[in-house]
């Protein structure tokens, strides 16, 4: 691969102007879908311990109105309507759920489809426009391998799966039957329909590009003294830099990445650094055909006032990079006591929207939420009596905004 260069741009300022700090952050409707009980039957999801709910390897992906959930403590793919209809299940053969099928007078063979693959799901799963399910798993302990500094444990592959389940197969570094990935950030399809795997490396971010024939077309690797200067930084000034995400654009070939920027807090008595401070947040568009940055976007950050001794103090705290949709909007989120606020922003146009959606976090054991390229927050909620599937219309709002 041809090796980066990068080339610094001035930051985009006019990007401030369209909110106003003063705006009112308004809510966003939450409709539930349909729920799924607990149990270890097709229909339901297995989780083996509420109260470790660190280790529950569980996700959902939607598309096209369909639902996909995976549940690793079972080690099943399910897919659903939007009514929460069971329409298709994806099981590994040795798995306690084919056990109980096996054992079942139920006749449901067309939705029943055994995987042969001895795998673990991890719970990042994405879909294509075939309805090919692409899911996260860690392979077992026997294939895994070293690198040859030792340094990196290649533990995890991309199980491939055909809609009718007819065909079955992994995908590792270099394609069909490759080298199993390092530890997997995340997982994306595109719209060309090629896969996006982001995993991690001991230098950074190493982003593996797919075909749609599954072999690998590009291979990024993101690091931080890959990251342009800070602008403004003065010769020598000490700041620190974190890559928080990197997310694939969906429609063409560019990968944006989320750099926090914190610099090193001196007490002024003692002269002693004693912590950092958060500075600001850029979006870099990586452009893997060029190999170049190209102009950086910056994030405002999400601002809390705190009251303490008759004084007001505001913390600036960076959101979390959730997404890219079809259309260009890059979505960003940060967890709030009564629920979440998203940023949306839409670079080319010089907009952001700030809006509020309230979820009772005390009633919810875990979470998980994922963004469809057309722009629908789709999330999972793990309560005690039984597991939530819900969506926020961002879309609709975006529309409606533009609109207006």
């Amino acid at each position: 691969m041809k090796k980066l260069c990068y080339s610094f741009l001035i930051l985009i300022c006019a990007l401030f102007a369209a909110c106003s700090r003063s705006e009112s952050i308004e809510s966003i409707n939450e409709t539930q879908l349909f729920t799924v009980p607990y149990g270890n039957f097709e229909e339901q999801i297995s989780v083996k311990d509420l109260n470790g709910v660190g280790g529950i390897r569980y996700g959902i992906f939607m598309r096209d109105g369909f639902f996909y959930i995976v549940n690793g403590d079972s080690q099943k793919i399910m897919e659903l309507n939007s009514y929460g209809d069971l329409l298709t299940i994806y099981y590994n053969e040795e798995s306690e759920i084919s056990e109980l099928l096996d054992n079942s007078k139920r006749n449901a063979q067309s939705v029943h489809n055994k995987i042969a693959y001895p795998f673990d799901y991890a719970g990042m799963l994405s879909v294509d426009s075939k309805k090919n399910i692409y899911a996260v798993c860690s392979v077992p302990r026997d294939r895994q391998e070293q690198s040859e500094d030792e340094t990196m444990l290649y533990s995890q592959t991309v199980l491939r799966i055909a809609r009718d389940g007819s065909s079955v197969e992994y995908i590792g570094q270099q394609g069909p039957g490759g080298t199993p990935f390092p530890f997997i950030k995340n997982i994306y399809t595109t719209e060309k329909d090629e896969l996006v795997v982001v995993g991690t490396s001991t230098q950074g971010v190493m982003v593996y590009w797919f075909a749609t024939d599954g072999f690998l077309k590009y291979k990024i690797p993101v690091s931080e003294k890959s990251i342009p200067k800070l602008s403004g930084s003065e010769e020598g000034a000490e700041y620190f830099v974190t890559i928080d995400n990197v997310i694939p654009d969906p429609s063409s070939y560019l990968l944006y990445v989320k750099i926090d920027y914190y610099s090193t807090y001196i007490d002024e008595e003692s002269k002693v650094q004693s912590g950092i401070n958060y500075l600001q947040t850029l979006l870099y568009p990586l452009n893997i055909e060029k190999s170049t940055f190209e102009e950086p976007v910056s994030i405002p950050p999400f601002e809390e006032s705190v009251v303490a001794d008759y004084s007001r103090l505001t913390y600036k705290i960076p959101y979390d990079f959730l997404g890219v949709t079809k259309s260009g909007w890059k979505f960003f989120i940060i967890k709030n006591d009564d629920g979440f606020t998203i940023q949306m922003i839409q670079s080319e146009s010089q907009k952001i929207l700030r809006r509020h959606f309230t979820a009772a976090h005390n009633n919810i054991l875990f979470d998980f939420m994922t963004l469809s390229s057309s722009g629908i927050l789709t999330a999972i909620y793990l309560e005690k009596e039984a597991a939530r599937v819900v969506w926020y219309r961002t879309d609709s709002l975006i529309e409606s905004i533009l609109k207006n």
